[in-house]
């Protein structure tokens, strides 16, 4: 009898694998080999994934209570925290989330500057990574706007006037976001379906990044590509219980904000209904922009700062080409490790900076910020990679 079943157990699984190779692709994660020295810095993409899937799963339940409405939007939201059977675990779960999405994915970045994960081979590793990066930032900027309150509403007017700065249809995209000529219902809508549509185009993304990732596998903490099988380890289980290890820690840090302090993060005007007649004191955007948005206010001119603020994010694909030398790991490069920290310093300024108002010394010093930010990537990283000394490094893995 046990053996009938197996039997019939084999002939479903072929069956099913000769038409979509599932099985074949679970056994290909298990036995995925990489590095054998990887260390926790390399948990924070699994971290994202994780946190990418929350924000999926607990945005679609929040989206059946949600109105996108300007008259009932804010009052949605309301329902749903008072009203809806654990709908403010919902609500807080998914505005945490966005701050530990946002959290692990900088980190995750900082890695790959750090060890040099954007160097040959694995340049479309690191495309696919920062159009992730520019995908969650849309889609958390529109999310943003849907609870409708005092932030919410003047947010997005500063975000989409910006547009206006382009030459000649600047006007004519500003009207097109907006769906009239204000901040209003059409906007409201819009955003919402933008909101509910970008996480799954990031999880097509997460894929593609995957798939390259696979291609030449993970870098490491030396830089030095795997020569033999002894300087790799299967994916399973050494690094599944490496992950699962990242994950406790992660959900405690994650849970003690939701449970505890879960509007630290956010601003207490959005909890005022949002009201166009009422500007409030000091517009500042969610934490994960704040770096951004320092560079957008240092600019005297508005044409400027948006040049900025994109060229800010958009240099970061041409880091394989601005940072020029073979060794790839800050480990080996004295002067890189440095300037990284620094540059690592400077954008944490530049993050409390936007949070600040928009007054002196905070204007000078974003402005030297800023300029340290693009010279950095710009002057610096080309100027080390031609006269830097660096390290000897180990013939492979297992000698380091």
């Amino acid at each position: 009898m046990k053996k009938n079943n197996k039997s019939l157990t084999d002939s479903i699984v072929n069956w099913i694998e000769y038409r979509l190779p599932i099985f074949s692709f679970i056994k290909h994660s298990a036995d995925y080999r990489v590095p054998k020295n990887l260390n926790y810095a390399w948990n924070f993409g699994s971290l994202a994934g994780i946190a990418l899937l929350l924000q999926i799963v607990t945005g679609l339940f929040l989206a059946m209570q949600y109105t996108p409405h300007v008259k009932m939007a804010f009052d949605s939201v309301e329902n749903i925290m008072r009203n809806v059977n654990y709908g403010w675990l919902l609500r807080y779960t998914h505005a945490v989330g966005a701050s530990m999405f946002f959290a692990s994915i900088y980190i995750h970045i900082g890695r790959g500057l750090y060890y040099g994960s954007y160097k040959s081979p694995r340049e479309m590793v690191w495309f696919f990574g920062i159009f992730i990066f520019v995908a969650t930032m849309a889609t958390a900027f529109m999310g943003y706007v849907l609870p409708w309150g005092q932030m919410s509403y003047w947010g997005a007017n500063v975000i989409t006037n910006l547009f206006s700065a382009v030459p000649f249809i600047g006007d004519d995209i500003v009207v097109w976001l907006w769906g009239g000529f204000s901040v209003d219902n059409p906007t409201l809508n819009r955003f919402f379906a933008l909101h509910f549509l970008l996480p799954f185009v990031i999880v097509g993304l997460v894929i593609i990044h995957i798939v390259a990732l696979h291609v030449h596998g993970s870098n490491n903490p030396t830089g030095v590509e795997i020569k033999s099988k002894k300087d790799s380890i299967p994916f399973h289980p050494y690094y599944t219980v490496k992950d699962f290890f990242g994950f406790g820690i992660f959900f405690m840090i994650y849970f003690y904000f939701v449970f505890f302090k879960p509007n630290v993060l956010g601003h207490p005007d959005n909890y005022i209904e949002a009201n166009p007649l009422v500007t409030p004191a000091h517009i500042v955007p969610e934490w994960y922009f704040l770096p951004f948005y320092a560079i957008l206010r240092s600019i005297p001119d508005k044409l400027g700062g948006v040049i900025a603020m994109f060229g800010a994010i958009l240099i970061l694909f041409a880091l394989s080409w601005l940072d020029s030398c073979k060794v790839k790991s800050a480990n080996y490069r004295p002067l890189f490790r440095i300037f990284t920290y620094l540059f690592f310093i400077n954008f944490l300024i530049l993050g409390y900076l936007g949070g600040e108002v928009a007054e002196e010394p905070y204007i000078t010093f974003s402005q030297i910020s800023t300029i340290w930010y693009f010279v950095h990537l710009l002057v610096i990283l080309p100027l080390l990679a031609k006269f830097e000394k660096v390290k000897k490094l180990p013939n492979s893995i297992s000698e380091s």
